[in-house]
């Protein structure tokens, strides 16, 4: 996946990334995150399945090789990304990192939210998100956090979240 220690290589090859996402909540939607249907009174309001996380980890994945945001890729206009899986859609952006050479070392994110609590459905959404960038488990973090009842996210107004990553071109 990555240069192994034992080898040099160019720092000039590495690139980061960061995604910010934010969603309201709405009635009646399935509250979906990191490909998690997570059980809450309300879900996210948003052209496809809303998902935060990935949306937020893909905008990462975008911005580390300058290829712009998810929507100039999948435009909420588009009726054929009405009610996506934003795993698919992530998968697609993977797919276009490293069709520009590069390979995705690693992926961290944070979830803001009032509530649910997020904890249980933590190691899920980085299995999901592992899987839909074709890398180990281990290279994907999810973390949750409350906003101290601050901010629309305290308000439970909506969820935000925003996610880094690390990408090299190092074969």
């Amino acid at each position: 996946m990555g240069p192994s220690p034992s080898h040099a290589f160019d720092p000039a090859s590495l690139r980061i990334g960061q995604g910010f996402d934010v969603h309201a909540f709405a009635e009646g939607r399935k509250l979906i995150l990191g490909g998690v249907d997570v059980p809450h009174t309300r879900g996210l309001l948003g052209h496809s399945d809303a998902d935060v996380l990935a949306h937020a980890v893909a905008d990462a994945l975008l911005g580390g090789i300058r290829g712009g945001d998810i929507g100039k890729l999948f435009p909420d206009t588009d009726p054929a990304y009405e009610g996506a899986d934003s795993l698919k859609l992530l998968a697609a952006v993977a797919d276009k990192v490293r069709a520009e050479g590069y390979d995705i070392l690693d992926v961290d994110s944070v979830i803001a939210a009032q509530a649910p609590k997020l904890s249980p459905y933590r190691d899920a959404m980085r299995e999901n998100l592992a899987r839909a960038m074709g890398v180990p488990v281990e290279n994907v973090g999810v973390k949750a956090t409350t906003t101290e009842r601050l901010g629309f996210e305290g308000r439970e107004e909506g969820i935000s979240a925003s996610a880094v990553c690390l990408l090299c071109r190092c074969s």
